[in-house]
């Protein structure tokens, strides 16, 4: 097997050793194995991650030859979790793959501590357990993405959502893969552009320009967050309102000598920024009794140098959107030429949803009843949008019609690609270096058009 330095040296030039260690690390999950969920976790395995697990207590049939690429023929009959897992196996030897064959509605209620081993979930085609799910995530301090699948050859509906506590508020930090300390940061961060205008060099200019002043306001922390409480200390007292200095500085018009000796300046007071950053962050270890030494100088540093490049990211917790939608906001996208197809379909897609609940079967699934179908989805979803108070609003019947001859259809082709929109979503949380989605995302096949949804 070749060096994890010479396997995944691409992928360590966008995240560095930090993020791919991350990835290393990592534990992932997968509830129910269809083509867009396999092909998720084939793009985790090549990736790196530590290990895998699929959930899935049905059987394959003839029907999965056509649309996943990791099951075969002689196969049929067994189970699909095992199959699954078999041939990812087989893509990163590194990996540790396994499976449970249950399904995974019934793990939700019966074993909700189950999820507590892994870095995150990957939800698809859970409806009815789905806020129940959530809740536990939440528990658990597991981050949850979630799939609804239906009719995925030409419509993709992804939410991203994420553990929090009190306010529901999750935080990403860019670019500090320090998973640990990465919870409950409420920060505000405003670009100080003051006064550049009086400078009349151009070297100054150009950095004056990328100073940053944080202003901390209310800090919400987990216990464990030592380098965020640091953080705190060193902005209030040794950095006088500033964050620790990252070191570097960009290109600009000077001579080379004075650039030289402006990088030193900065590099030195990035090292000096460092070591107060470390007293503070083992003084608070030694504080709360845990050992000094146990977070190493390399994360310290690293918190050092991105600590000015924080992003907060804040998502509706699913049970939210579900029960109680932001009215204007969808008001707004159905009313919305731009919009109105894209929510149309994430009407749709709820509202198969019930139907599935109230019938036993997708809208279109079966041959000889799409009339029947066709009148019991629009019922369903004008209901839909009464409960949702957008009583009066109509979707198209070319929408309809197009949700019940799909059938609840997934294609590989399609599946391949929100596979990798997902995995990159995945690969977003964990290494803790890129800005996810925020939101609902939404991909419509028939106009090749994607959009996010704020509901």
């Amino acid at each position: 097997m070749a060096e994890p330095k010479i396997k995944y040296d691409r992928q360590l030039r966008i995240w560095g050793e930090q993020g791919q260690t991350a990835l290393e690390k990592s534990s992932i999950c997968l509830l129910n194995c269809g083509p867009t969920g396999s092909e998720t976790l084939k793009n985790l395995v090549l990736g790196g991650v530590g290990s895998v697990t699929v959930v899935d207590g049905s059987k394959l049939e003839l029907g999965d030859l056509g649309n996943n690429f990791m099951v075969d023929e002689s196969s049929v009959g067994q189970s699909k979790a095992k199959t699954v897992c078999a041939f990812l196996q087989e893509l990163n030897d590194a990996v540790k793959a396994k499976f449970i064959e249950e399904h995974p509605e019934e793990l939700i209620e019966s074993t909700p501590s189950f999820f507590s081993q892994f870095t995150l979930v990957v939800a698809t085609q859970v409806c009815r357990t789905i806020c129940t799910l959530w809740c536990y995530c939440l528990l658990l301090e597991v981050m949850l993405l979630l799939y609804i699948l239906l009719s995925i050859d030409f419509t993709f509906l992804l939410g991203l959502d994420m553990y929090s506590k009190e306010n529901t508020e999750t935080q990403v930090l860019v670019p500090v893969p320090i998973i640990a300390f990465l919870l409950y940061l409420r920060l505000s961060s405003t670009a100080d552009q003051e006064s550049a205008a009086s400078m009349n060099s151009n070297m100054y200019l150009h950095v004056l320009k990328n100073i940053f002043t944080l202003s901390l306001g209310v800090l919400n922390l987990h216990s464990n967050a030592i380098s965020f409480l640091a953080h705190q200390e060193f902005i209030s007292n040794e950095g006088g309102g500033e964050v620790p200095l990252e070191g570097s500085i960009p290109d600009m018009t000077s001579s080379t000598e004075l650039y030289v000796n402006l990088q030193k300046i900065y590099q030195a007071k990035a090292e000096a920024d460092f070591l107060v950053m470390e007293q503070c962050v083992r003084k608070i270890l030694k504080k709360i009794g845990r050992d000094p030494d146990s977070i190493s100088k390399a994360n310290i540093k690293s918190f050092c140098k991105n600590a000015r490049k924080v992003k907060v990211c804040r998502y509706r917790p699913i049970e939210d959107e579900f029960n109680s939608p932001i009215q204007p906001e969808l008001q707004k996208y159905l009313t919305d030429e731009d919009y109105c197809v894209a929510v149309g379909f994430y009407i749709l897609l709820r509202a198969a949803d019930r139907y599935a609940a109230n019938y036993n079967s997708f809208p279109g699934q079966f041959d000889g009843e799409m009339d029947e179908d066709i009148s019991r989805l629009k019922t369903t979803a004008v209901t839909l949008l009464g409960d949702l108070g957008c009583n009066g609003s109509t979707l198209t019947e070319d929408l309809i019609n197009e949700m019940c001859r799909y059938g609840a259809a997934e294609l590989h082709a399609v599946a391949a690609y929100v596979g990798g929109i997902a995995s990159q979503e995945v690969i977003k949380l964990i290494t803790r270096q890129f800005v996810p989605m925020c939101g609902t995302f939404i991909f419509n096949g028939i106009d090749h058009k994607s959009q996010l949804l704020s509901l």
